[in-house]
């Protein structure tokens, strides 16, 4: 046998004994001797991320009456690898930062990035030049510098850079970064404008692909590891503020013929490609469009959505997202942005923001999603800055005028997830007997399993939370959501 085949095949029996010992792992889970811990956070009480029931127990439950309400967890079926959760760090995010007094500076690295203080972000969005949640429009080139001899990052190095180097530093250097461009530079457009839409003119492609590697370069100089890219933030979006059309067959050909061949040849082929990168209605056709073709597919490393679809009126499309699970298992699903929009400050503590979060997760989560990432992790208490006045949410704002923090029932809710999954968790089977009861589960990779419950309802539950046949009894109080650890 040749020495190839033998190293080849030592690979595959190495991979094959791996994957059955977590098949055997998962398999052979037990609640025998484990107690569970519920963490609380509810609608017009005080508890945010508190610890309200230790030492609950498991009992025999052999067959669920249908008059109790369940929730099924089973260990034993296991889904996708955990990524992660996080949120953007924006020019507006960074600027608001920096205004910030030095106690609420460290409070805010803590509350987001450090797991133990905080609710362990893990995910870093970014945006390439400037975006609506800057304070103006700019580039790091110079108009009409096509060979970009110009490029410069110096604009970033004032505020968001510092940012997140501190952010990554706090949580303890086990970042996933990824970046997205809202507008190519207005001299390589169909407008001659950054803002209002537009197309990138072809006589630019390879220019603009260029772009990126500059990017990646820049920031690894800075000691900021990219992880990823997403072509185009919603390039199905002309926006008051930056952006760029770019239709399904212009994406694959862009991503194809310019940007995929340009990162691997200039070595970074390995960095995460994102295609779409907009809202879940279109997810199907922009996946179907851009994978169906092996060429541009070869490249593409999973397919990113935001949730904004209900601003024609309807209903979330979370099963879109299973669907394209379904079609495409080999690509990865990662949720890209998300905010509550139309910033009202005496809405700042609005639960339903917050079950706005919680729902998505738990939806997305189900359906396939390996990470999911927020829009800007801090705005100021203008819901800014914003330089075409797009004032939105965040889960933390700083108050400018004081120099503190603001906590939102957002920040609570998304904590019930960022805390207690851990770094490549497998979701688990997670099921609900009844509608009132929103559930998805993780088993972390020291064998723990994190359950998370929401209730939308005006209620208090009570529910069993059932493996196999044990169970333990739970309460839920109304417009709340527990995490539950065992």
């Amino acid at each position: 046998m040749k020495k190839n085949s033998i190293v080849a095949l030592l690979a595959v029996t190495l991979f094959a004994c791996s994957s059955q010992k977590k098949q055997i792992e998962a398999a052979s889970f037990s609640v025998d001797g484990r107690n569970v811990t519920v963490y609380t956070s509810a609608d017009n009480t005080d508890f945010r991320l508190t610890k309200t029931d230790v030492n609950l127990q498991f009992k025999d439950l052999k067959q669920p009456l249908e008059t109790q309400l369940c929730v099924f967890v089973n260990p034993k079926k296991t889904f996708q690898t955990y990524l992660g959760i996080g949120g953007a760090i924006t020019d507006a995010s960074a600027e608001v930062f920096a205004k910030l007094s030095k106690k609420s500076q460290e409070e805010f690295l803590k509350a987001y990035y450090d797991k133990d203080k905080g609710i362990g972000y893990s995910i870093i969005r970014t945006n390439i030049h400037s975006c609506d949640f800057s304070s103006g429009s700019y580039t790091y080139i110079n108009e009409g510098d096509a060979a970009l001899k110009s490029f410069s990052i110096a604009h970033d190095r004032e505020f968001r850079i510092p940012l997140m180097k501190k952010a990554i530093a706090t949580a303890g250097g086990k970042v996933t970064v990824y970046a997205s461009p809202w507008s190519p530079p207005a001299f390589m457009k169909d407008t001659k404008n950054m803002l209002q839409g537009g197309k990138l003119l072809p006589e630019f492609y390879q220019a603009w692909a260029n772009y990126y590697v500059k990017f990646i370069e820049s920031y690894e100089k800075e000691g900021i590891p990219i992880w990823g890219l997403t072509v185009q933030n919603e390039p199905m979006a002309k926006q008051t503020w930056e952006s760029c059309i770019y239709t399904a067959e212009e994406e694959r050909d862009f991503v194809k013929n310019y940007l995929g061949p340009t990162l691997q040849k200039s070595g970074f082929g390995d960095k995460k490609l994102t295609v779409w990168d907009h809202n879940r209605d279109l997810l199907s056709q922009r996946a179907t469009t851009i994978l169906d073709d092996p060429e541009a597919s070869k490249y593409v490393w999973g397919i990113g959505f935001h949730w904004y679809e209900s601003w024609s009126g309807g209903d979330s499309m979370f099963e879109t997202v299973g669907k394209v699970h379904e079609m495409y298992p080999d690509k990865n699903l990662l949720f890209t942005e998300g905010c509550v929009e139309k910033f009202d400050y005496s809405k700042l503590q609005r639960w339903a923001n917050g079950e706005r979060y919680g729902e998505s997760m738990i939806h997305d989560f189900n359906n396939g999603t390996v990470g999911w990432t927020d829009w800007n992790v801090l705005l100021d208490q203008n819901g800014g800055p914003n330089h075409v006045g797009n004032f939105c949410f965040a889960p933390l704002h700083g108050d400018t005028r004081t120099g503190g923090l603001i906590y939102t029932p957002s920040y609570y809710v998304i904590g019930h997830f960022s805390k207690f999954i851990g770094e490549k968790a497998k979701r688990i089977s997670s099921v609900s007997s009844r509608s009132q009861l929103l559930t998805t589960s993780f088993l972390n990779q020291d064998g723990k399993v994190v359950t998370v419950v929401m209730n939308k309802t005006n209620e208090k539950l009570k529910y069993n939370l059932c493996i196999g046949a044990k169970a333990t009894e739970v309460f839920i109080l109304p417009h709340a959501i527990q995490t539950l650890i065992y």
